[in-house]
This record gives structure tokens, sequence and C-alpha cells, in this order.
């Protein structure tokens, strides 16, 4: 199914390599050290290139295709005794769109993101954003979403997706590629913010560490609940409850609970603080009576318009563990550069990682330099 999808989108795609294209794309370079871990020194850097294009029809519609690729190498380092290399190149989006004035279909490799919460996030179903990467990296996922807009501002989603095997966000096992998934959104205006109600169903594949076949088309069903409101300050929850069909004990269901706020004060150019708390519970029963707790804050300040500096930290109130991470960003003529500290504990819970960000166990700092054309 993904192999016919990419074959499609090429397919149209030279079709119109007469019109006219945007051509975009992001280099970096980033080097990083960790003196606890064995490989200490990491050096990498990455290209993705992205060619855009829009072609407008009558009435208010459009045509648009994006294809781009991930092209990317490291070396991991003991100095002076041993180094590993490695490299890959990947799609990283491939999609094709169909607009109206209050509506769009998108088919392809894509990023689908909702939800109202910032670093701990119930409803980060299809993405593995981390929210420690200035780039917000991740990997698409291959399917088709509709979206429609009504007047009011209140909005309905729709997706389907397929060939999709990684685990996303809170997934506690894999999903089975071969059998379709499918959900919808529902996002409406509410008093001074929205609510949104969200629905998926899959096929979850436990059969990694269930040696039976019976486990490997469980059926899931996921529920959502998001609320945000603006008043003097942003406040926010955001809630999931998911059930699978079969008896897997403590994985069965899952119930995540966030609850957030954000206020800028006027101290000189704003200063940014966003708090928010994560209640996570997994058992046999429907309703977990033993939850783990999670409390994370950022701060966020502009010296300028080319400079600001960052900070994130996550706090596990079981393991009493914690991450922290600071970045100082500087905005020269063509190039962002990012300075980063951070220290992250050997097993953390509920931040979101992927394999396009390496993050390292104890402290460490990392120099990143990044260029857009």
């Amino acid at each position: 199914m993904k192999k016919i999808i990419i074959i499609s989108l090429i397919a149209l795609l030279s079709v119109q390599l007469k019109a006219q294209l945007n051509w975009n794309g992001q280099v970096s370079a980033f080097t990083n050290f960790s003196p606890d871990n064995q490989y200490s020194l990491f050096l990498g850097g990455r290209y993705i290139p992205e060619i855009n294009y829009i072609h407008s029809l009558d009435s208010g519609k459009s045509f648009d295709i994006l294809a781009s690729v991930d092209l990317n190498g490291s070396i991991l380092s003991d100095p002076f005794q041993d180094q590993i290399y490695n490299g890959a190149l990947n799609p990283y989006r491939f999609w094709t769109r169909y607009s109206g004035q209050n509506y769009q279909v998108r088919i392809g490799l894509q990023k689908i993101d909702f939800g109202v919460s910032t670093l701990l996030r119930p409803l980060q179903w299809f993405n593995q954003i981390d929210p420690r990467d200035p780039l917000a990296l991740t990997n698409g996922v291959y399917g088709i979403m509709g979206k429609y807009y009504f007047k009011n501002n209140a909005n309905i989603w729709a997706w389907g997706l397929y060939g999709n095997e990684k685990r996303r966000g809170f997934d506690a096992i894999a999903t089975n590629d071969k059998i379709p998934e499918f959900g919808g959104r529902l996002q409406l205006p509410i008093l001074t913010g929205e609510i949104g109600l969200t629905y998926h169903h899959r096929k979850a594949d436990a059969s990694n560490f269930i040696n039976e076949s019976i486990y490997q088309e469980i059926a899931e069903n996921r529920f959502a609940l998001d609320l945000k409101l603006d008043w003097i300050v942003g406040f926010w929850v955001e809630s999931t409850y998911i059930h699978k069909a079969e008896n897997l004990g403590p994985l069965t269901n899952q119930n995540l609970i966030n609850i957030g706020s954000d206020y800028t004060f006027g101290l000189g150019n704003g200063l940014t603080i966003i708090a928010e708390n994560l209640l996570y519970g997994s058992s046999e029963e429907a309703f977990s009576s033993d939850y783990s707790n999670i409390t994370a804050m950022s701060l966020n300040y502009p010296f300028s318009f080319f400079d600001s500096i960052s900070s994130l930290a996550y706090y596990n109130w079981d393991s009493n563990s914690t991450t922290f991470f600071v970045n100082y960003q500087h905005q020269f003529n063509k190039i962002i550069g990012y300075l980063m500290a951070y220290y992250n504990p050997s097993d953390f819970q509920g931040i979101q990682q992927n394999e396009l960000v390496n993050n390292f166990s104890g402290p460490g700092v990392r120099l990143m330099l990044v260029y857009n054309h």
C-alpha cells in the first residue's frame, strides 16, 4: 500500500514538472557531548529537501503536491577507541491535497497533529514530536485525511491509515500494519476557547511479547476529550481512554489526563511560563486506581528579535527523577544557532521521543546549526 501511494504521487508530480515548483529545504549540523555514555561524542547532519507544487483551480479550489525526504548521517564516537557510523535516506512527507473553500482532503505520507497540550500530550496519537527538539521533527503516517470547516470555526476531521507499524505517543503495543485504522474528530468553539471530541480504532499487535497468533489483531478503541479556554490565563485539559478487546493484564486499559496552564508575565520582553501535570494509569479494569504522576514546566524569554532562551523541566513523582533542558537560540544572517544543555535520567516516561532526535542519558551539551532555503 505504501509503495502504491508513493508511485501514484510520483506519477502525479511528473505530470506537473513543466509547472513552476517551489523548492525549499532545511540543512542541520549538530554535535553532542555526553560524558556519562561510552560513545560520548556524537556528530551528525541532516538535509530535508522539499518540493511543493500548488495549482489554483476555479471557485476557490486548489490542488497541491508536497514531497520531501530525510537524508541523514551520523558518527557515534568513543574518542580514540571506536566509532559507529550511521546513514539513511527515507521519505519524510509525500502527499497530495485537494482543497475547497471550506474543506480539504489529503492522501499520502503526512503529519497528523491535534490536541491542546504542549509538553505532556495524551492526544499525541499519530506523531512523535519531542518538545525538547527545536525543529519539531517527526515521522509521518500513511493514510488519507479529510477536514471540513464550518463558518463558526467548528471543524470535523476524518481519517483512515494503513501500513504504519511504528509505536506512536503513548502506544502500549505496536499497530498491526496490515489492517486499516480509522477515526475522526469534532472540534467546536466554546466560550473563549474550543472543545474537541476524538475517536480512533486500530488493530494492535502484541505478538512480540505474547507468542500467540490471536494477539496479532487486538481491537483497540480510543476516546478523547480536550478543552482549552483563554481568560486571564490559558487553561486546558486533555484526557484519553484506551481499551483493548483482549485481556492483556495491565495493558488492557489506559487512562491519561493532563491539566495545564500558561501565562506571559510583563517582565522585560515577556516571560512565558507553561505548566502541565499528567496522570497516567494502566490496568486490567476499565479505570486504574494507581496512577503515575509527571509534572512539566517550560519557560521562554526573548532577549531580542534575534535571541531567546527557553528551558524545560520534567519531574516523575514515582521515581523521583528529573529531566532538565535549556536552549539558547540566536538568529544569524542566514543560519539559526542553538546551544543546548540537558540532563536526562536513564529511564524516564512521559516525554515523546523518536529516532530522528538522538537523546542521551546523563548530563550533556549540544550545538546545532540550521540553514533554511
